[in-house]
Order: structure tokens, then sequence, then C-alpha cells
């Protein structure tokens, strides 16, 4: 007879009826979980009291941890660890009001068959509506049903309403009919034309995305499988950012001078100090100019058409933050640096397309972006921003609804008020960037622009896009956005065309959006449609969100 150990699986004990889980998410870091832990504490007691008021009770799916100072799942062995004891029938809540890595309790919520509901505050300062977008737009990829809600007061009639609903019936949805899809949609003979071309034209010569380190920043949503990838003619290279350390270490101080002697010559601003653990020092900006110059290079060894950097993760030990380098990889404008033998300038006179935080979502988008504009001569720098918060000018000039992109960093100085001349450098938070290193800070220009987003729905890319115009407020308004958010941190005062914040919520599949700059509103409708038939000859499905400036849909 054989004498197996045959494991056995536990079975949970039912949860009460009318009782919902409760659990959150949170940081990779630490130090992040426990300073953000009083704000998320203060967002579940109103939300408890909400649920209790509809007559359910509240079970906290894992506690307080005394030994770490803070209630969040803070790693994805434990957010394994939480749900193994869980009751897979029961409802859940994802509360979050700060930032969260998704990974944490994804696995878990992929095998949870009880209704699942992510929830966020509405605030800039704990931002937990950008890790629930995150969040969603995982949730999203890995085919798991789920409601979303979000409130700027968790106690006010309108969201208990909402609340009661899910807590009932196990689902709510706020409706999307903002969103048209493109074959009801006409799109003018050229810019089709010019849409399928450049498809034709990716897909026969094919391109390199250069990935430094993918998915270290625990973004599911962000990562797009070759599969897909594949089919639109992009072709991954894994780069090692253990290599862009190395390379930024053999390269000359004579060389990083140069380059920041560039950028203050067009009359950026380094907001420089003495102290390392607080300021941003000059040994910091030289370190990012000498990244600046081995990111060309490695880019140019492997012939990447773009390239990602994990912004924090990975290389927050070891060298500054990356964000200078991100940002001006984005502009055409920017400090030449030669190959290696020093006989050609790296892609002289145009970006090298970089996606923040290795979101290959925004990768695809930024290379597509370009390469309409290119073709349409409009403004070809493009960037991703955080879908960071919103509110009403409080200032009265602008009526619309105002949202604040902010990226975690930098974007292309070409998308500034007065270009290099109106960035400044700050530190990064010695919170998460204890090596520090600057930003690329200032206020986005007025104009027209277009909005995107590519991600993964039902295993095949989709595409969403809308049209938005920046607008400009009162500096007092500004800064008033800034003290509320990340001051140090580039901000854009985005209106979006016929998307109302609830729907864009309800809507969108990350906490990324992308954006480009178009000469004129009539110029970037037909950027739009142009790219929107690009995406579609590639066999990504595509959906308009909203009005165009020039006519209605």
């Amino acid at each position: 007879m054989n004498d197996y150990c045959i494991p056995t699986t536990a079975v949970q004990p039912k949860l009460e009826k009318k009782t919902v889980y409760l659990i959150a998410s949170g940081d990779l870091r630490l130090q992040s979980n426990r300073v953000t832990w009083p704000a998320q504490a203060e967002m579940e007691e109103q939300l408890i009291a909400a649920i209790e008021g509809h007559g359910w009770s509240v079970k906290r799916a894992h506690e307080f941890d005394e030994s770490v100072g803070h209630g969040f799942i803070g790693s994805q062995r434990q957010g394994l660890d939480v749900f193994r004891q869980l009751d897979v029938s029961a409802p859940l809540i994802v509360a979050e009001a700060v930032w969260q890595y998704s990974h944490h309790v994804l696995a878990g919520l992929t095998t949870h068959q009880g209704p699942i509901l992510t929830l966020a505050n509405w605030s800039g300062t704990y931002p937990g509506l950008v890790g629930m977008l995150n969040l969603n737009g995982s949730l999203t990829k890995a085919g798991v049903e789920y409601s979303t809600m979000w409130a700027d007061d968790l106690l006010a009639k309108e969201f208990r309403d909402r609340l009661g609903t899910w807590l009932n019936r196990g689902k709510f949805a706020v409706p999307t009919d903002h969103v048209a899809p493109l074959q009801g949609l006409t799109i003018g003979a050229q810019e089709e034309k010019l849409g399928q071309a450049l498809a034709a034209e990716l897909r026969q010569h094919k391109a390199i995305m250069g990935v430094f380190d993918e998915g270290c920043m625990g973004m599911f949503n962000a990562i797009i499988p070759d599969a897909l990838l594949n089919r639109t003619g992009v072709f991954k290279e894994r780069l090692s950012q253990s290599a862009l350390y190395f390379e930024t270490t053999q390269t000359s101080d004579g060389e990083a001078q140069e380059v920041r002697n560039w950028m203050e010559d067009r009359g950026m601003t380094f907001a420089t100090g003495p102290v390392h653990e607080q300021d941003l020092t000059d040994a910091q900006i030289l370190l990012q100019c000498k990244m600046y110059i081995a990111a060309l290079r490695i880019a140019d060894d492997f012939g990447c058409d773009l390239i990602g950097i994990q912004y924090q993760q990975g290389l927050k030990d070891l060298l500054p933050a990356s964000d200078l380098v991100e940002g001006t990889l984005n502009n055409s404008e920017r400090p030449p640096v030669t190959s290696r033998d020093g006989n050609r300038v790296l892609y002289k006179d145009e970006p090298l397309t970089h996606f923040n935080e290795v979101d290959e979502c925004a990768g695809l988008d930024g290379l597509m972006t370009n390469r309409i504009h290119k073709a349409m001569r409009q403004p070809v720098e493009n960037t991703l921003h955080d879908l960071r918060w919103g509110d009403w000018d409080q200032s009265g000039t602008v009526e619309d609804y105002v949202w604040v992109f902010e990226i975690s960093g930098s974007v292309p100085p070409a998308h500034l008020i007065d270009g290099w001349a109106g960035a400044v450098s700050q530190r990064q938070p010695a919170m998460y960037f204890p090596s520090g290193g600057g930003t690329i800070k200032g206020i986005s220009k007025p104009g027209e622009i277009v909005w995107s987003r590519i991600f993964v729905e039902d295993s095949r890319l989709k595409m969403d896009l809308g049209r938005a115009a920046v607008v400009a407020l009162p500096p007092e308004e500004t800064e008033r956005r800034w003290r509320e958010t990340t001051p140090q941190w580039p901000i854009m005062h985005a209106v979006t065309y016929g998307v109302s914040r609830e729907q864009m919520m309800a809507r969108h599949k990350s906490n990324h959006i992308q954006v480009a700059y178009a000469n004129s509103a009539e110029e970037a409708d037909r950027a739009m449609l142009a790219k929107a038939a690009m995406a579609d000859a590639l066999g990504i499905e595509v959906a308009v969100c909203g009005t165009r400036k020039t006519s209605d849909w």
C-alpha cells in the first residue's frame, strides 16, 4: 500500500449573513504604509459607519499589526495568507485611501466567488482613487467581475444609497453612455488612410520596446502579454536595471556636466541644497545626467524604439530618481548624446519615447502617438499622467470640472509653459526616494490635447480615447492644487470634453492616462481619429469617449 501524503483543503466557515469582509492593500514600502495608515483608518471608520447604517456588519479580514505599525496588506505573500482564511462566497470590499500595490491582493481576488467592491476616497493628498483605478485595471485584465465606487464624503446620502444597492444586490454600476464604439463613428478618408498605413508599416518593419525590470512596480494591468503585443508589430527587449546602474557609473563627470549645462543654458532651474537626505544636491543631479546618457546608449545598443525605466522600485536604493531622465527623453529638444564611438548623435532631434513606471500600455500608446503626430506635423511629445484628482475651480475662472493630471515626477518640457525655461527640478520626497533626485516640475501650457488609454480586457487589447483642453488657472488655484497633491511634480489642468468625473472613474481602466498636444482643436480631432484608425488596423478594439471640440459625435 502506498503511503502518500495527500494534502487536504480546509473548508472555511461561512461568514454570517449580512456581513461583509473589509480589506486594504498597501504600499510595498514600510515607511509609506506607516505614514499613511491614519488616513486609511479614518476612511475605514466612516465606511464601517455607512455599512452598519444599512443593518450590515463588517469583519476586517486582517488586523492592525503592532509590529509593523499599520493595518495594510503589505505583500503578495501576506495577501495569499489573508485570502486563504476567507469564506470565498462572502461579499468583500477593498477599501483604499492611499496608493496601493495591486498584486498584494490580486491573486486572492481572482478566486474569490462573492461580490467584490473596490472603493476609494476622493483626495489628492491620500490618492485612494489612484490606487483603486490601478486595481480596477488589473481586475479587468484578469477577468474578475467587480463593482466600483468613490466618494468625497462616505457619510453623504448619495454614497450611502449606492453602497446600499451593492450590499443588497451585489452589483452597482455608473452609466457609461459617453462611450461609443469606433464602428459607429465617421473618420475622414485621409485620417483613415494614414492610420492604416502606419499600422501596416509597424507590422511590417516592427519595433523594439526596451523594458527595464518588467513588473516591479506591482502593476499587473501595465504588462501586455507578449502574444498580444507582438500582433501589433512590437516586441519586448527585456533589460536589467543592473545594466543601467553599471552604465551610469561608467559615464564620465564631464559628459554629465555638459547635459546639466545644456539644460541650464535653456533656462531650467535646479532647486539645490547641501543636505543629501532632504535636499536636491549637485551630486544627485550629476548621477541623473549620467543615467540619461546611459539610457540612450543602452537603447541604441539594442536598437530600441522606446524604453521604460522602473522609476521607483529597483534603482531607488542605488541611484537618484529617474524622473529627470524620463521627461528629457520624451522631448524633441534635449541634450545631445553621442554613440560610444562618438560618430553619431543618438535619436537626433526626436524623442526616445519613454513609458514611466514601465507601463507597457502607455509605451505602446506613446509609440503610436509619436508616429501619428509626426506624420500629421503635430507636436510629437507625449507622456502619461496619473489621473490624480480633480475639483471645481475655486477661483471661478473655469466653470467646468478641472482634473489634476500629475505624473510622478516629470513631463517633456515642451508641454510646459515656457518650455525648458518654465521647468524647475525639485527633490523627490525622501520617504520614497532615499537617494534623492530631481523632478521636471512646471505647469502645462493651455491648449488642445488628445487623451487615451490602452488596456487589456477579454484577452485582447483595447483603447479608449477622447478629447480635452488644458486650461489656465490663476497662480493661487494652481498652488492650492499642488498643496493638495505633490508640489514637486508637474501639473496639468485638464477639462475632458463630454466626460464627467463619474463617467471617467466608472470607465477608466488604469491610474494612468496618456496625453499629447495638437496645434488646434480641429487638428486634435483629426489626430485622435487617425490614431483610432491606426489602433483599429492593429487589431485593437477602439472606443471614443465623450465629444470632440469642433462638433459632437
